[in-house]
């Protein structure tokens, strides 16, 4: 066999080693981020991402609100204060990277971080991939924020509030039953729904007639009075579990709803 076919014999020996191997050595990297006992955090992205070795951690457990949200920038500057320029212990969970290659991980100086931020009303608990051995104590953590009446936990004052109900909450058939129970119309006009990660339903223009209700159900069809669809979503509650958050047009929270 001659030089050139060796090396062309080699060059293909390469990469079926690094393409069948990828997942091996995917292992290898998260397991020295695992045998690591700290991380320096070097950037603060927003309320539950930051930065170390120039790569990013998602924090487990928690959303925060987006740029442009209301306490965007409270939960960032949380979160800051409690681990910018220091030293953080890392727990990963079920999967070790979301799918924008970001670490996914509870994060620890002496406290459970993510876990504060619930507390603090700057974040609603968050499990997609499912309920892990934290998920009871980001329940309460919510449960508590809520009677404090803080942050992302305020109850609405609209007059409205505690006229809406929720009826039915089907995940089967992705359909969301809202009542009226007072004697007015209640003006629901920007009021959304959210689930527990960034799916967001506005209601535009929308008048909730008295003692009546309204259906929302995910697809893209055309509305009626009683129906609304929740468009370009195949899907938006998760058989895992999920929440429902209902907040009126300055964001404070109507009701909430787990499963």
């Amino acid at each position: 066999m001659n030089k050139k076919r060796k090396i062309s014999l080699l060059i293909f020996l390469i990469l079926i080693l690094i393409v069948v191997n990828y997942n091996f050595l995917d292992s290898v990297l998260i397991n020295f981020f695992d045998n690591s006992e700290t991380f320096f955090v070097e950037r603060v992205i927003d309320g539950d991402t930051f930065v170390i070795n120039k790569t990013s951690v998602r924090m487990l457990g928690i959303n925060t609100p987006e740029r442009g949200e209301k306490y965007y920038a409270e939960a960032k500057e949380f979160l800051s204060k409690k681990v910018l320029n220091k030293s953080v212990k890392l727990e990963f969970g079920k999967e070790k990277y979301d799918l924008y290659k970001r670490i996914l991980a509870y994060t620890f100086t002496d406290e459970n971080v993510n876990l504060e931020i619930v507390k603090n009303g700057f974040a609603n608990f968050y499990f997609p991939s499912g309920k892990d051995k934290y998920y009871s104590e980001f329940y309460t953590a919510w449960e508590n924020c809520v009677k404090k009446n803080i942050n992302l936990c305020e109850k609405s004052t609209d007059k409205c509030a505690d006229c809406i109900f929720l009826e039915q909450f089907d995940v089967a058939s992705q359909k969301i039953i809202f009542e009226n129970t007072c004697g007015f119309d209640c003006n629901l006009n920007n009021w959304w729904i959210k689930d527990e990660g960034r799916k967001k339903f506005i209601f535009d223009n929308f008048i909730l007639k008295k003692n009546s209700y309204v259906e929302i159900v995910v697809g893209n069809f055309t509305n009626t009075p009683q129906k609304l669809f929740w468009k370009n979503e195949k899907y938006v509650w998760t058989e895992t579990g999920d929440t429902l958050f209902l907040r009126d047009s300055s964001g404070k929270l109507v009701l909430w709803k787990n499963y």
